[in-house]
């Protein structure tokens, strides 16, 4: 199902004006929101946890439509990346705050990548990796071997490796040992015995530990990026500035300083343009699973 739409809209987008597609897309998108009741309730719940009344019910609409938006685009763009040449991958994308990449470089003890489900962040891992050469990213393959293989091939030609999420510990590990990067998204719900409790938008949350894990362990610098875009045609990447977990003995201490600031720093990312992150994900769920139900 999922190989089939991706055709036809590889097909629409290789063989329609650029302008005729964004007007299909923005149609699809508003579709979307209207019938998708499913993840709409999502976003609201989300929405309305996260901002209570200091947003609008109208304002946190707006929101759940361009996160529809933005998911179609994403599609859009990386179809449009298949094969791309580096050349034109760059022309997309205008980097910001590129000393503090520079900084976490000087360590030379690899590099841990912070980002979340924001912007287009399919788009943020092969500009890294164009750039600034090899990146393992953690995550699990695709259910479709077809749409894995698509996925993989976009991924490989700028030296982009996939580390399975099950047992990656080893692997970041080994990656961080060679002096190579990692890219992790950190924003997302875990399991009571996966992830650590947080202060996420003022509410409980759990948060995984990972990043932190391995930047103690390793003593590696984690370097948040994140992208964002105001048109779907260009995009800003921003370094910030990269930061270590604390070594002391008290361990516990201090993988839940480091997973909170992590937290922290990906809210203020989402608070200065809330439209870019990905909302139709249950991010409360482990603390607030009954706001989802129904």
């Amino acid at each position: 199902m999922y190989l089939i739409i991706f055709k036809t809209f590889s097909f629409l987008i290789q063989n329609l004006p650029n302008k005729f597609i964004k007007s299909i897309l923005n149609l699809l998108a508003q579709t979307a929101f209207l019938v998708d009741k499913k993840h709409r309730k999502i976003a609201q719940v989300n929405l309305d946890l996260a901002y209570e009344d200091t947003l609008s019910q109208k304002e946190k609409e707006q929101i759940t439509k361009k996160c529809y938006q933005n998911l179609l685009y994403l599609l859009r763009d990386f179809i449009q990346n298949q094969d791309i040449s580096k050349e034109a991958l760059l022309n997309k994308v205008t980097i910001h705050n590129e000393h503090f990449y520079k900084q976490a470089k000087a360590y030379d003890k690899g590099i841990i990548f912070l980002t979340a489900h924001y912007g287009n962040w399919e788009l943020l891992s092969l500009t890294i990796g164009a750039i600034f050469g090899n990146l393992t990213v953690i995550g699990r393959k695709l259910d479709s071997e077809k749409m894995n293989a698509i996925l993989e091939k976009n991924r490989n030609q700028f030296n982009i490796t996939l580390l399975e999420k099950k047992g990656a510990l080893k692997g970041m590990l080994k990656t961080l040992k060679e002096k190579k990067n990692i890219g992790l998204l950190v924003d997302q719900n875990t399991s009571e015995g996966e992830g650590l409790l947080i202060n996420f938008f003022g509410k409980l949350a759990r948060h995984t530990p990972s990043a932190a894990l391995i930047s103690r362990k390793m003593e590696a610098p984690i370097l948040p990026v994140f992208i964002t875009t105001n048109n779907y045609e260009h995009f800003d990447i921003t370094f910030h500035e990269p930061f270590f977990t604390a070594k002391t003995e008290n361990t516990e201490k201090d993988i839940l300083e480091s997973v909170q600031k992590q937290a922290t720093i990906t809210q203020k990312i989402i608070e200065a343009k809330p439209d870019e992150w990905f909302w139709f994900h249950r991010r409360w769920k482990n603390q607030y699973a009954r706001i989802y139900e129904s």
